[in-house]
């Protein structure tokens, strides 16, 4: 064997040396009633990750909160801070937790229908709430912009729509106008088998429409059929109200639009008085060509400076006395 040197007998085989302290360690050194090693440690093969714990101790996520504080629910559910420590909650459903309004809040705070929880729940549960023609009885079923809540036992329509300060009003409604709503296209695609569908604000996914409806275009859906009985193009010259920003809630005509690639479309709007302002596009909803397809809560769409208020409530308690 050239080229290679035969190990010294003994080489690389001595027993490893222990130390004084290794000696009296109880691994060592421990008497018959004291555990094994293989008892101490599990050495038996495991597929899991090394890493991760196994069964109780396993550490998973646990889920989606189920509580909401009142300090930091929306401001414009006009809940007061000394009522009680936590708000309504808003289940899964059509609109945004920060954007929608809890039928509970709707029925306890605006309405004064009920006192409490218990009594909230009560009416819900005899079937009395329709959203959207549909009977709902979740009391925290998210209630959002543009919808329309039925009650048939005292034969009142109510339509969600924002103030000029941005929150929702106690809007009612005659019968003939809670028959329908308005809703915004979000996207226009084809789905499986090249049908083609458009899906608006409210989650709603409505299959073959005009292939002249574009995104950002509002829709007129009927709620017995679900069917779109007109549209609106998102055009220069019709009537626009604003869902979000400090805008938010106020009526106008569009007057131009403006492009920016890379960034937001800005759209400017003119109000009933000819004051001007300007938002992004996609806070934006047409809501008519020439006249508006709803009726508009008291002001019309149109903010008032503080001033002007305050010369129309003194004109008010003039006009009174």
């Amino acid at each position: 064997m050239t080229g290679l040197s035969k190990r010294p007998p003994g080489v690389g085989f001595e027993k490893p040396i222990l130390t004084e302290k290794f000696r009296r360690s109880t691994l060592y050194s421990r008497s018959p009633e004291a555990p094994s090693v293989s008892q101490l440690f599990d050495f038996t093969p495991t597929t899991r990750h090394p890493h991760r714990l196994t069964g109780s101790q396993d550490k998973m996520g646990k889920g989606l909160k189920k509580h909401q504080k009142r300090l930091s629910a929306p401001s414009h559910w006009l809940l007061d801070k000394l009522s009680g420590t936590y708000a309504p909650r808003p289940s899964a459903g059509p609109h945004k937790l920060r954007d929608c309004l809890p039928l509970i809040v709707f029925l306890r705070n605006r309405l004064k229908y009920a006192l409490n929880y218990r009594e909230t729940r009560s009416i819900m549960m005899q079937r009395l709430i329709k959203v959207d023609g549909k009977v709902r009885t979740d009391i925290t079923f998210p209630a959002g912009f543009m919808d329309v809540i039925t009650i048939e036992k005292t034969g009142e329509n109510f339509r969600l729509i924002y103030d000029t300060k941005g929150r929702f009003t106690v809007h009612r409604i005659q019968a003939e106008e809670a028959e329908y709503k308005l809703g915004k296209v979000k996207r226009v695609q084809l789905g499986r088998g090249g049908i083609p569908f458009l899906v608006t604000h409210d989650a709603r996914t409505i299959r073959y429409p005009d292939p002249l409806i574009k995104v950002n275009d509002t829709v007129k859906i009927d709620l017995k059929t679900g069917k779109i009985q007109d549209f609106i193009k998102f055009d220069t010259g019709s009537i626009a109200m604003v869902t979000g920003g400090r805008n938010m809630g106020r009526v106008g005509v569009i007057t131009h639009r403006e492009r920016h690639d890379g960034g937001f479309n800005i759209v400017h709007i003119k109000d009933a008085i000819d004051n001007t302002f300007a938002t992004r596009e996609s806070n934006v909803f047409v809501i008519g060509s020439e006249k508006p397809w709803i009726s508009l809560p008291k002001g019309k769409g149109v903010k008032l400076t503080i001033a002007e208020e305050r010369d129309r409530r003194r004109a008010q308690a003039l006009a009174g006395n």
